[in-house]
Parts: C-alpha cells; structure tokens; sequence
C-alpha cells in the first residue's frame, strides 16, 4: 500500500505540472496578442487609405470598425480612433483575440479537469476496492502457516476477492479437520502406546516367573530347562517387538508448537480478538463484554498470543450457554493478565485440576466434538513464552486466565 501511495502522489504531482505548465504557455500566448491587435489595426488603416475600405473576416483581434457617425461613441469594447483620408474610424478589439483564448484555456482546464477526476477516481477505486482488501487479506497464508485455524475468514461482499475468501476458508475448513484428524491418529497412538505398555507386562511376568524357577533349580531334567530357556527367548522377543513398535509409535511430538519470543503491545492482541468475535456472538445473540485495560508492552509471539485467547473464546462458546462471554483484564502488577470469563459451566470441581491434561475431556463434553487438546497446547504455548494459564469455577461460572509476562 506504501508504494501505491507513492506512485499515486508521483501522478497527482505531475498531473498538477501539466496544469501549471498549459496554463503558463497559454497565458504567455494572451499577453504576446495585447501587441499583435496593433499590428492588424495598422494593415487595416493601410488598407483603407489605399482602397476606400477594409475586411476584418481574418483579423483575429479586431472585432469591428465604426466610421464617424451616430454611433461613432457608442461601444463596450476596447478602442483606438485613427483619421484616414479626413476621416474618422473607430477600430473596436480585442486584446486576448478575436478566438477568445480566454474561452479556450477554459476548454482546455475543464478537460484537464476531467482527466484528473477520472484518474483521481479510477486510482481510489482500485486502492479501496482492491489493494485495501488484498491487504486484509496478505495474512491469511501466513496465519494458515502458523497453524491458526480456529478464527473463520470473514465473508464479503467483494466482487474481486468474494469467491477467493470463500476458498480460503474452505480451504482453512479442510485444514482444520485434517488437524482433528491428525489429533485423534495421535490419541489413537498414545492409547496404542499405552496399550503396548500393558501387553508387555504378560511375557515379563513369565520372564520373572521362569527366571525364577531355573534360579531355585525347580526343572533337573535337561531337556526341560532347554524348553523354558527357549520360552524365555520367545517372550524377549515379544518384548523386543513391542518395544519397536513403541519407538516407531512415538518418533514425532506432536505436541510441541515452536514460539518466536518478542515483544507486542497488548492493544495489538485485544484489537484481533475483539475485531472478529464481536461480528460473531453479534450473529448469534451472545453478548460480548470486553474491560477496561491499560495499554503495555508484553512479552511473547502475538500469533500464539492470538491463538490461545481464540481457543479461549471457542472453548467459552462451546461449552458455555451462550448468553455472554466477558473480556476482562485482573489487575497485576508483576504480570498482564486476560482473562474469558462466561456462565453455563457444569464442568465438576473434581475435574477441573485436568482440564489442561492432554486428551483429557470432562463428563460435561460427552455430546460435544474436541479432541480434548486446546487448553493442554494453550498451557504449552503460554509457558513457552515465560507465562501460565489457569482456570477457576464459581457456582456456574468459569474463569479461565491467560497470564503474560510483561516486556
């Protein structure tokens, strides 16, 4: 957008030049013809004493001659007075011409004029129509990059850029369920794990147990201890088996999100949560309350930062009863703290130490789609930032606190 203002002020300096510099010619052009009137007043005096008369159809500045008589004096019109062959003649002119360039140099603004209201207007058109939108939109990709997937694309009415955000946001739609995807193959690979860990418990029971019988001489025959030393061999094997498979199961960590630590103002923050959620819970009759906070520089990555209050928000709208959600700012002195507070909460005391535990879902989320992982990656992403995240319940209200180290 800067370099569009740029070239836009280059234009409109030189369409401004092209006004000044016409206008200049042409006023130099209406002062030279104050001189030449004078010039066809003397070839017309010449004529006249030659032939008796004279024709002005070609004269340029001269608009009339009047010989002496009734209306010798009456004139509105510029004028000399010459005596020809003993007679008086009054020349009526005009010193910017007979063409009127006066008319002409109006001609000739208005059409200036025109072109640069055209251009003008044709320039605020694309700015606003088209750059100002693109550029709403040059985060998206980068947003979608990071992972952040929760806010919806807002849809418009644009008629250049109204079907590419409807892709965007399919596209972010398609994202997102291939993330809850991914999530449920990872739950399904730590209950995988957890399952591995308990079949290994058979064959090392029976280690332990054979171990045991060779070690009290329980099996004289020779051929006997062969056979159970073979066991033991099948069961370490087992276990070996299970133990590789453990390893390919949890090669990747997943749940790791990196964070670039710098520093934001808590405005910046506010603005992008506020700026969507309030055209949402608008559109579905919830009320939205943000506090009173005072502006400071915090300590931190803003998309992140945006990303844990989003899966606040969501987490307030989807479990919450949906008649408002508040924004609102404890005072701190050592830290910033934001806090999402709203009503409908029947989530027990009894569960609420685990609600930021990975793959943990309450008795109140039964019927309710989740994957059990926002607020364990919000827990993940603040404490990577030198911050914490805490929640607390009161009656049928819960309070859930992101709490931001300041810079």
């Amino acid at each position: 957008m800067k370099a569009f203002n740029k070239i836009f002020s280059v234009v409109a300096i030189a369409v401004i030049l092209l006004f000044v510099v016409v206008n200049i010619i042409l006023a130099a052009d209406r002062t030279n013809g104050s001189r030449q009137y004078r010039v066809e007043i003397s070839r017309l005096v010449h004529e006249i004493e030659t032939n008796g008369s004279a024709d002005i159809f070609e004269c340029v500045y001269v608009t009339n001659i009047e010989r002496y008589g009734e209306k010798f004096y009456s004139t509105d019109s510029d004028y000399v007075i010459y005596e020809i062959n003993g007679e008086l003649y009054r020349f009526d002119y005009n010193s910017n011409g007979y063409s009127n360039k006066t008319y002409f140099m109006g001609i000739v603004n208005a059409i200036l004029g025109v072109i640069a209201i055209l251009f003008i207007a044709v320039m605020l058109y694309i700015k606003y129509a088209i750059l100002a939108p693109f550029e709403r939109l040059s985060s998206l990709p980068y947003e979608l990059s990071k992972g952040n997937l929760t806010a919806p694309v807002a849809e418009t009415k644009n008629r250049f850029f109204g079907k590419f955000l409807w892709g965007i946001d399919v596209l972010r739609e398609n994202i997102e369920q291939q993330k809850q995807r991914e999530l449920e193959m990872q739950k399904e690979k730590k209950m995988l794990l957890l399952s591995f860990s308990h079949d290994i418990k058979t064959p090392l029971s029976a280690i332990k147990l054979y171990s045991a019988a060779l070690s009290k001489n329980l099996y004289p025959d020779a051929e006997k201890q062969h056979k159970i030393a073979e066991n033991i061999n099948e069961k370490a094997d087992e276990i070996e088996g299970y133990v590789s498979q453990i390893t390919m199961a949890s090669r990747e960590d997943f749940l790791s999100p990196e964070v670039e630590i710098g520093e934001f103002y808590l405005s910046e923050l506010i603005e992008k949560i506020t700026g969507y959620y309030r055209e949402k819970l608008a559109l579905i009759k919830t009320d939205f309350n943000v506090g009173k906070y005072k502006n400071c520089l915090l300590l931190g990555d803003l998309s992140r930062s945006v990303e844990v209050l989003q899966n606040m928000m969501e987490n307030a709208l989807k479990y919450g009863d949906g008649r408002n959600v508040e924004l609102v700012f404890p005072e701190s002195d050592e830290c910033v703290q934001i806090a999402i507070r709203n009503g409908g909460c029947t989530l027990g005391k009894e569960d609420l130490p685990h609600i930021f535990e990975s793959f943990w879902r309450g008795a109140n989320a039964e019927n309710i789609h989740g994957s059990g992982l926002g607020l364990y990656i919000c827990r993940q992403l603040m404490r990577k930032m030198n911050g914490d995240i805490f929640a607390e319940v009161n009656d049928d209200i819960i309070t859930v606190t992101a709490v931001f180290a300041r810079a």
